[in-house]
């Protein structure tokens, strides 16, 4: 443990050389520097400031071992009950700095872009769909992430044969990118009349929403197409070609965007998702060039993967990579995700 806190500390000590750096006058006057800095300084704050609790922790350990030797019975069983408190909390203290030690992926504190499609099952599959995309905007306003619509092909009945949303905020990929996979679904659908169980599924696609800087798009590789929306809207939404087409010529990924008035708004709706796909698509490059060990360990994230059982009648929910059973299904499916998430 001492190489460890050897580590920490020296990274603690560069956050209060950046804190004053970041006071001082020339330093505050340019932009760029002071931008440089902050960034720096949010990615050292969270192990800096545990390894500070930590050393207030351990300073508190060696006071109350030394009330041990106190003459004082009422005060050495005060000590002893707080000792057992701040070495637990030490622990944790320890396995928080180990954790935050490891190398981050690069990816953790972008938006993502979430892809909701139903899978088998026909109607239930389109409704269950539409429940896991409200059950992802309940966990993302919990979490105060922002979300925003991107693109919506409903069934008419209350489901959704694709829904895409982004959401925003800081660490939104982090939280959300083991999310990818099959989510199977068991219960009774409303259209069964003998009361029979049936099995429907719907797949989730958790993409890391990509900048310019990331993916650069060539004019000429893009066709764009536009076309009348055919949803339901307002009086400009099904009379004017403001929805867009975008295939991607190199690979043949075709993107939609109907959902805004706005032909210029549907079309960079539409390239942020392509943007993104196109960016996943080179790290799952990366990821096979890197071999089947490291997949092997933490699943493929890819959309064939079974990850989850919603099961109804038994008010179940089970993950199967994690082998994580909960008796709380009205709960998940309001968002409460974090049991599985963390």
């Amino acid at each position: 443990m001492s190489s460890i806190l050897d580590q920490v500390s020296k990274i603690a000590n560069r956050f209060d050389e950046v804190n004053q750096q970041m006071a001082q006058p020339d330093v505050a006057a340019d932009f760029g520097r002071l931008s440089e800095l902050d960034r720096e300084r949010q990615e050292l704050e969270p192990l800096a400031l545990t390894y500070r609790r930590y050393q207030e922790v351990f300073r508190q350990i060696e006071d109350n071992r030394l009330l041990l030797e106190d003459s004082d019975e009422e005060m050495r069983a005060l000590a002893e009950m707080e000792l057992a408190s701040l070495e637990a909390e030490q622990s944790t203290l320890e396995k928080e700095m180990k954790s935050l030690l490891l190398p981050k992926d690069p990816k953790d504190d972008k938006n993502v872009i979430v892809e909701i499609r139903a899978g088998t099952g026909g109607e239930e599959a389109g409704l269950f769909a539409a429940e896991l995309q409200r059950m992802y905007l309940r966990w993302a306003e919990a979490h105060r992430y922002k979300t925003e619509l991107l693109s919506l092909s409903d069934t008419g009945l209350g489901g959704v044969k694709e829904v895409v949303f982004a959401v925003k905020g800081k660490g939104a990929y982090s939280r959300l990118k083991y999310e990818s996979g099959v989510h199977r679904v068991q219960r009774v659908p409303v259209t069964e009349s003998q009361g029979r169980i049936h099995t429907s599924a719907a797949t989730v696609a958790v993409l890391p929403e990509a900048d310019e800087i990331d993916v650069q798009i060539e004019e000429k590789e893009i066709r764009i197409d536009v076309f009348r929306s055919s949803g339901p809207g307002g009086q400009s939404v099904n009379t004017t070609d403001s929805a867009v087409r975008i295939t991607h010529l190199p690979t043949g990924l075709v993107i939609s965007s109907q959902d805004e008035k706005s032909q210029l708004q549907n079309k960079l709706k539409a390239m942020r998702i392509l943007r993104s796909k196109l960016y996943e698509a080179e790290e799952q490059k990366r990821l096979d060039a890197e071999g089947s060990a490291r997949r092997s360990q933490i699943g493929s994230g890819d959309r064939s993967e079974k990850i989850r059982t919603y099961n109804f009648p038994q008010n179940r929910v089970t993950d199967h990579r994690i082998n994580l059973t909960v008796y709380q299904l009205e709960s998940v499916m309001n968002g409460d995700l974090d049991g599985f998430i963390e």
